[in-house]
């Protein structure tokens, strides 16, 4: 299935079962509670049958809006397709982008842009994988200043770092020959954006488990071991935690 048809046909499926609950008559208020029932629950297509017509009433929402970019990121996970990934992961960043542009001082609206970046990149080709890698640490760095006690905010600035870290020579000339000389980053940059995110919510696994992904990066095998380990103990709570703990599983076989 065609990215478009896929989108129209999801967002025609929603309207349908929104229509069907006979819920036209509610007010954005009351919509937007009933879909933070099914957000809590991590049903993504379910809280948005209640979330984008909430969103035709009260399409400056902020809140909503940031709301409706996470659901289409866990729509986007569970997708099987690359083209379907893409087009729900784009569809997510533009709420995102929305929410900043209402709210350029909100923490959350510019995390909720960072993390659909985030999500984006690996989909795309190499030049604007590049160019992504900036909006990222423009949107976490935003995200950081404005509320330093975001755990999520210093997750996602310690992939960034990661990820700039393993930039091979090749795709480095490539950016610097794009758009000019990327900025220097180290595993070891990545690890205090980790230990920071712990220190600020102790119970996310993925703060483990990446903490022990940027050790094992630098040959640091028994600490990657003990972070990842303990972050495989911790119960599941979040959409990607099954995903991020195949991760760690995976690491630790290459350690092994």
């Amino acid at each position: 299935m065609k990215p478009a048809l896929l989108l129209n046909t999801l967002s025609l499926a929603l309207a349908l079962a929104f229509a069907s609950t006979g819920a036209g008559a509610e007010s954005a208020e009351e919509l937007i509670k009933k879909g933070d029932v099914f957000y809590n629950k991590l049903q993504a297509a379910e809280a948005l049958k209640f979330y984008l017509p909430a969103e035709k009433l009260d399409s400056n929402n902020v809140r909503l809006l940031v709301r409706i970019a996470r659901q289409y990121r866990h729509l986007m996970s569970d997708a099987a397709k690359p083209s379907e990934k893409r087009q729900l992961g784009t569809t997510a960043v533009t709420y995102a982008q929305r929410a900043v542009a209402l709210a350029p001082n909100d923490p959350e609206a510019h995390l909720a842009l960072a993390i659909g970046y985030g999500k984006l990149s690996p989909l795309e080709e190499t030049k604007q994988q590049i160019a992504t890698l900036r909006l990222i640490k423009i949107a976490a760095d935003k995200a950081i200043t404005l509320n330093p006690s975001n755990d999520l905010a210093w997750q996602v600035l310690g992939r960034w770092y990661l990820a700039l870290a393993d930039v091979g020579t090749l795709k480095r000339a490539y950016a610097q020959a794009a758009y000019g000389k990327l900025p220097p980053a180290k595993a070891e940059d990545a690890v205090r954006c980790f230990e920071r995110a712990i220190v600020l919510n102790p119970k996310r696994l993925m703060h483990y488990i990446e903490l022990g992904r940027a050790y094992a990066q630098m040959g640091r095998g028994a600490d990657a071991r003990k972070s990842i380990t303990k972050g495989l103990a911790m119960p599941e709570t979040e959409k990607d935690d099954p995903e991020t703990k195949k991760l760690g599983r995976e690491i630790l076989k290459k350690l092994d």
